[in-house]
């Protein structure tokens, strides 16, 4: 049984749930006066038969017969009636006066500004007020209280000894905090565990934290990445490889990608143990995943091939057949049979010339091929997406407008090309660029132009030279005009992948819309695709896809490629890390390799 805020050894033996909430020290929890606490779990004795169910049923019940406990959710919170209007009659607008106004809805807004200041002492304040004054708490509340707590427990930095403070009161007040939410029966959601775990970390326990993703797994929360992150970051920190790599897999299992984050901090992890394997494994995971690193994961990188374990690594004879057949199955850029070569790096920082040729080791780089099964799964679902957001008849008519009129070889965002460093949409240098494209098409046809209605019937449109050009592209089948309320992000995009054609737009494409799409093929076609505009003093510039993939990669011969990331500014040339073996060493490394698959070679010795 539980006594006071005891939980008995044979509850937290079969409950791992029980266990979580067992490993929370007594001193972290709240203690009023010199009462004794209240249980955190209500423990019935009765005969329960049913498995555990979804949390959003609001209740577990599990077999007494093994020992195990039932934990009970109220679906919803208990309403302070004095405080809660009465809306039976009210407008819908009135209804939401009244909530805002409510002693709930201006604790929630000021708790909300709490959270974006990061301030856990006001925060603290509001809640204690409001536990005095009898404001009942909702799942939103808590889990803003429980979010200022947990980050001010991972900050990194502050004065005057704030921090450290700061820490210590969100660690203790956070744990609290959910003991109370849990005793007031608030159903706890993703964001509440997320937030407990880094509590837990916090008090140097990834393990409580990763005991927490499984249980709320199990208990039918689909975990987001973040939810992992506590975990995972804290082991790396401990550096405990094993739970880690645990953490890893099971965040595997449960569907959820890493980032780059993530990634870097299992490669960190991984140099730092001298799990080689790893640190391959972990390289390509970045060039499918990231493609292009930010500077700490760059210098992770260069520090790795620089190292001693790096430079003794590696193979001096390899089935050169099987490197090649790996590039070939894999698109190009890599091949995955591992460290080829041996002996030092030579690493350098340097930059990729236009024809794709690295100019430390002058070895091109390659264009990784594109699964045209891919283009055409890519454009079906984008299809859908457009669908769903958009209004299907419009977009159907659009769909079919680009069916009779396909196809082209380039497709134009009209109005980010004709406000490219323009204070007005500018006519003239949008027909600038259709001319040049049109000039540059094998098939000297027009490319597509895509406006919005509001940018053909208004503003610049009206005057004279510019209705000539608008007709003379609709003459030409090249201007589709989309309607009001859409957006025509959706209709050039789509237009683009059907036509299987260059896109011109400065739009980096990376809002939420774009989100949707994904981190996997979307980049891959964006990279092939998409031509961008620079204007100087010598006029406009069209800045092609480049000739080469820009991603990690890995060479027939063993060396690494790999790009960091850049900022907005077009044209500042991109930063490469080159590691490559001694040359006269590979290639004699390789002569050999082929020397002895020659002399192998079944066919040679018939």
């Amino acid at each position: 049984m539980l006594r006071g805020n005891f939980l008995t050894p044979s509850l937290i033996r079969t409950s791992p749930f029980l266990t979580f909430l067992s490993k929370i020290s007594l001193p972290l929890m709240h203690q009023s006066n010199c009462h004794t606490y209240r249980p955190l779990l209500c423990w019935h004795m009765h005969s329960f038969t049913k498995p555990i169910t979804d949390i959003k049923q609001n209740r577990f019940s599990v077999d007494l017969t093994t020992g195990l406990c039932t934990l009970a959710f109220s679906k919803k919170s208990t309403v302070n009636e004095s405080s809660a209007p009465n809306t039976g009659t009210m407008s819908n607008k009135s209804k939401k006066k009244a909530r805002r106004e409510s002693p709930e809805g201006v604790l929630r807004h000021k708790l909300d500004m709490c959270s974006k200041r990061g301030d856990v002492f006001e925060a603290l304040r509001l809640y204690d007020d409001a536990r005095s004054n009898g404001i009942t708490l909702s799942q939103h509340h808590y889990n803003v209280l429980l979010y200022v707590c947990s980050c001010k427990c991972g900050s990194e930095s502050s004065e005057n000894g704030d921090r450290e403070n700061n820490s210590n009161l969100g660690l203790k007040r956070g744990f609290e905090i959910f003991q109370q939410m849990i005793t007031d029966k608030v159903d706890p959601n993703e964001a509440t565990f997320t937030s407990v775990a880094r509590l837990a970390v916090a008090k140097e326990d990834p393990e409580m934290a990763f005991d927490l993703v499984k249980q709320i797994k199990s208990f039918g929360i689909p975990p987001k990445l973040r939810s992992y992150g506590p975990a995972l970051f804290g082991f790396c920190k401990l550096g405990n490889t094993d739970k880690a790599y645990e953490v890893d897999a099971h965040m595997g299992e449960s569907g959820v990608v890493p980032e780059e984050p993530e990634l870097s901090a299992l490669l960190k992890l991984s140099v730092d143990a001298k799990k080689v394997d790893k640190v391959y494994e972990i390289l390509h995971r970045l060039r499918t995943l990231v493609r292009q690193v930010s500077e700490s994961t760059f210098k992770i990188i260069e520090d790795w091939f620089d190292s001693v374990d790096a430079a003794e690594i590696g193979v001096l004879n390899w089935d050169v057949s099987k490197v090649r057949e790996g590039i070939v199955r894999g698109g190009g850029g890599w091949h995955g049979q591992g460290w080829l070569g041996s002996g030092k790096w030579r690493v350098e920082r340097t930059q990729i010339d236009e024809n794709g040729v690295c100019c430390s080791c002058n070895e091109r780089l390659v264009c990784i091929d594109i699964d045209p099964r891919e283009t055409e799964n890519f454009a079906s679902s984008l299809s859908n997406l457009a669908c769903q957001r958009e209004v299907r008849s419009d977009f159907n008519k659009f769909q079919e407008w680009l069916g009779r009129h396909a196809p082209f070889d380039a497709v134009i965002d009209g109005a980010n090309v004709g406000l490219v460093n323009q204070h007005n949409f500018s006519f003239y240098q949008l027909n600038t660029v259709v001319n040049r494209l049109r000039q540059m098409s094998p098939s000297k046809r027009m490319p597509l132009i895509i406006l919005h209605k509001g940018r053909v019937t208004g503003g610049p449109a009206q005057i004279p030279k510019n209705k000539k050009l608008l007709d003379i592209w609709r003459d030409a089948g090249a201007l589709y005009t989309t309607p009001p309320g859409s957006n025509d992000d959706w209709y050039w995009l789509y237009a683009a992948v059907n036509c299987k054609s260059l896109l011109v737009t400065n739009d980096e494409m990376r809002d939420h819309l774009f989100q949707l799409l994904g981190t996997s093929f979307f980049p891959r076609w964006k990279e092939k695709h998409q031509i961008r505009l620079s204007v100087s003093r010598d006029g406009l510039n069209l800045l092609m896809p480049p000739p080469y993939s820009i991603v990690i990669q890995e060479s027939e011969n063993g060396s690494w490629h790999v790009p960091m990331i850049t900022g907005d500014d077009l044209e500042a040339p991109r930063q490469w890390l080159c590691a490559a073996r001694a040359r006269k060493l590979v290639e004699a490394c390789t002569i050999e390799a082929e020397m002895s698959e020659v002399i192998c070679s079944p066919s040679q010795c018939t």
